[in-house]
């Protein structure tokens, strides 16, 4: 019951304050990409206040993130980190899908704020797309941050990495770090959130010019390492 009061709030307290820090972002934009990073920290904050006061989570990192820019790879049990990591690592360039980025006024938000849109397909097409946005970000000095499993997945479930990560990784040539996340404990898709402890965990960065597989072995490996 205390669980379900809490998440209750927070859907109330969190998507009304929300709702007006989004729709300003055209004020934001105005000032160019580097305000709306700065306008979107303000709003991933809040996140955080609110996950922590409201539902009683807080979040324990572990392994050490690198200095410089970036690709990470996070595991994906929940919305949590999509928000989180947008503040723990300094506004990363984030690759997200159509779905997200068509959605009214959020979606034209993320696109300001330099999202990296992907299409569900994998076409070559959509691909190409992602890694020129991608290399474009890599230029003005941002990490990029994608979740390659392509989808958010239950605590235990380690499905393959989508053709997206292999292609970024080839393409960008930055070091990668693969970070593993256990949000779904205790931030399950359906029923309510529960006041616990989420973990990131930095793993070892894997260096640019690896063979795909063994790029692809390492970070799964990586990313899974929470799953025990």
């Amino acid at each position: 019951m205390i669980a379900w009061l809490r998440t209750i709030v927070f859907m109330i307290v969190f998507y009304s304050i929300s709702a007006p820090i989004v729709l300003t972002v055209p004020i934001s934009a105005l000032f160019g990409s580097r305000a709306v990073i700065v306008h979107s920290t303000v709003w991933t904050r809040f996140h955080r206040w609110a996950t922590r006061w409201i539902l009683g989570i807080r979040i324990r990192i572990e392994g050490t993130r690198p200095d410089g820019a970036a690709f990470y790879a996070c595991k994906h049990q929940a919305m949590f980190e999509t928000l989180e990591l947008q503040a723990l690592l300094d506004g990363p360039a984030i690759v997200l899908k159509r779905e997200l980025a068509d959605i009214p006024a959020w979606g034209w938000a993320a696109r300001r704020y330099g999202a990296i849109v992907v299409d569900r397909d994998a076409s070559a097409k959509a691909l190409r797309s992602m890694m020129r946005e991608a290399i474009a970000a890599k230029a003005t000095g941002r990490s990029v941050l994608i979740f390659p499993e392509g989808t958010r997945v239950a605590p235990g479930e380690h499905p393959p990495l989508k053709p997206g990560f292999a292609g970024l990784y080839r393409a960008l040539g930055m070091p990668t770090v693969p970070i593993a996340c256990d949000s779904g404990t205790v931030w399950p898709r359906k029923g309510p959130k529960r006041a616990g402890v989420i973990t990131f965990r930095f793993g070892e960065v894997v260096p640019a010019g690896l063979k795909r597989e063994e790029a692809e072995a390492r970070v799964h490996a990586a990313m899974n390492a929470l799953d025990g």
